[in-house]
């Protein structure tokens, strides 16, 4: 047992794994983030019971008109599904005599989904980004520092703590590129069949992926040309790849347009339509082209410069990895040159696809959640391509890649201290536009001082709602939560605290043996 666990210890993929999920473990809140999640989890629930996927009384706040006039949530069921093991157990468990008495939020079924869901997320997320990477030859010290940039340093831990779709999204593109260039590389049918089964299953959860089943072609077609393929060799490579791919991709649309004709009785359309026209119902004042109401260069520009939504500022690795293209473009494999071409492709084609949607930043959003998942896709070349090239490498750039990487994990850190409504409630009052970084720093300081009021930071909209309130003003992880709440035991909220305390103390443990394991990763050679 004891040479076992050591050969774990010094291996530093299981480390890394262990570390996302401890990562992840820390990081709950206990609730699932936004009422989106909780929607998609009641249609989880409407699939094996006899409950609606709308409650009436949510409508028309949430929830769409459809066949037979019953009221069918909007969202696709990718989610849904993800997380119907967990809700299957977290229902059993939640009729435990032993909770009879406690009927609170957080509850214990979300409790028990939100942390099962977003730690599996996690780890096999960090799986596939170490195996995928490994693909583009970086070595596997390469790798793991970069894999934990994208777990650390990028908006991918906001989206651990708030479990909207965006991991579960970027885990099944990332199967997508490992297995379909595993094809490329090995004419694995089974390999092919995996890939675009997972771009496939990303179309229950989002139409718009379609943009990422475009982006896995692309690389797979840059591969080829950026290594001297042309003419009849690459035409035998697509057919070989339509052969498999393409019929794959069929089966999962007919499902998407299945679900969607179950619901609105349509198979040609989404559930826009439907959407506009009751939203006009109830304000008249919407304009025509709602909601693609939204001028194209306005979006555009919201996602890259608004203070508000700005992937350069709240994923502030995006703008080092675009400075590292830059310098390293001739110096780069072609493998990882396509897929930095595929990957600013997709970036680019989700900002101006979502540029001219009313609400194109996601609303109730930390930054611009449509578009953050494809920016972490490019961020995960920054650390490995700096490590490799890390001596040829100007002492300035070296610099500004520290002061970057500092800044990201700070800002990261930054969007788990509270519940991500705060500072859209706060700006009700402060105004438009707010620098919502700084404003979260700012909140972190006021709270921690018990400055709240005397900063002006305690708003009067923090307070239209009571829970919402409550979920405002305390640091969001589960023990503190369970404490503000106060419908829990204290000794149960103390053995939470315990519990948190160990998860982070472990978490340091193996992030430390990764440090003693692969060596300083900022350590010219």
């Amino acid at each position: 047992m004891t040479s076992r666990l050591s050969r774990w210890l010094n291996n530093p993929v299981i480390v890394l794994l262990f570390a996302a999920g401890l990562l992840a473990f820390a990081v709950q809140s206990g609730e699932l983030g936004t009422a989106d999640t909780m929607h998609r989890l009641q249609t989880t629930h409407w699939l094996w019971t006899s409950q609606p996927q709308v409650f009436p009384n949510e409508y028309p706040e949430f929830g769409l008109h459809g066949r037979d006039g019953r009221i069918y949530s909007w969202y696709g069921i990718g989610q849904s599904l993800l997380m119907l093991p967990a809700d299957l157990i977290s229902t059993w468990i939640a009729h435990w005599s032993i909770f009879s008495g406690y009927q609170d939020d957080p509850a214990v079924r979300s409790i028990l989904v939100s942390y099962s869901t977003n730690i599996l997320l996690n780890v096999l997320t960090a799986l596939i980004a170490f195996r995928f990477l490994r693909q583009l030859r970086f070595e596997v010290r390469e790798c793991v520092w970069g894999v934990l940039a994208l777990l650390f340093c990028t908006t991918h831990l906001h989206y651990t703590q708030n479990m909207q779709e965006n991991n579960y999204i970027m885990l099944l593109t990332f199967v997508g590129f490992s297995f379909h260039y595993e094809w490329l590389r090995t004419s694995s049918g089974r390999a092919l069949w995996i890939g675009s089964g997972a771009l496939g299953l990303n179309l229950l959860t989002r139409v718009t992926t379609a943009l990422d089943i475009m982006a896995a072609g692309i690389f797979l077609l840059m591969v080829v040309w950026f290594e001297g393929a042309r003419g009849r060799e690459m035409w035998t490579r697509a057919v070989a790849y339509c052969k498999v791919a393409v019929p794959v991709y069929i089966f999962f649309a007919v499902v998407e347009r299945f679900y969607s004709w179950y619901r609105f009785g349509s198979w040609t359309q989404t559930y826009i339509p439907i959407f506009a026209r009751e939203s006009r119902m109830q304000d008249p004042s919407l304009p025509a082209n709602f909601p693609w109401s939204t001028p194209l260069h306005e979006g555009v520009l919201g996602a890259l410069f608004k203070p508000e939504k700005s992937i350069f500022l709240f994923d502030p690795l995006l703008i080092l990895t675009l400075l590292l293209f830059t310098l390293l473009w001739k110096r780069m494999a072609a493998e990882v040159r396509a897929y930095a071409v595929s990957a600013l492709l997709l970036l680019a084609g989700y900002i101006c696809f979502y540029a001219r949607y009313t609400y194109w930043a996601g609303d109730f959003a930390w930054g611009d959640r449509y578009v953050s998942t494809a920016v972490e896709m490019v961020a995960l070349l920054c650390i490995p391509l700096l490590l490799r090239y890390q001596p040829q490498l100007g002492f300035w750039t070296r610099a500004t890649a520290a002061l970057l990487i500092a800044a990201s994990l700070l800002i990261q850190v930054a969007s788990l201290m509270f519940w991500l409504p705060l500072e859209i409630y706060q700006m009700e009052t402060l105004g438009h536009p707010t620098f919502v970084i700084a404003l979260r720093f700012k909140n972190i300081a006021a709270f921690s001082l018990g400055k709240m009021n005397a900063w002006g930071l305690d708003t009067q909209a923090m307070h239209e709602d009571a829970w919402d309130y409550v979920h405002l003003t305390t640091w969001n992880f589960f023990p503190f939560l369970l404490k503000r709440v106060g419908a829990a035991p204290r000794w149960v909220v103390d053995i939470a605290f315990a519990i948190w305390g160990i998860a982070l103390a472990g978490l340091g443990a193996v992030l430390l043996r990764l440090r003693r394991t692969l060596g300083n990763p900022f350590q010219t050679t």
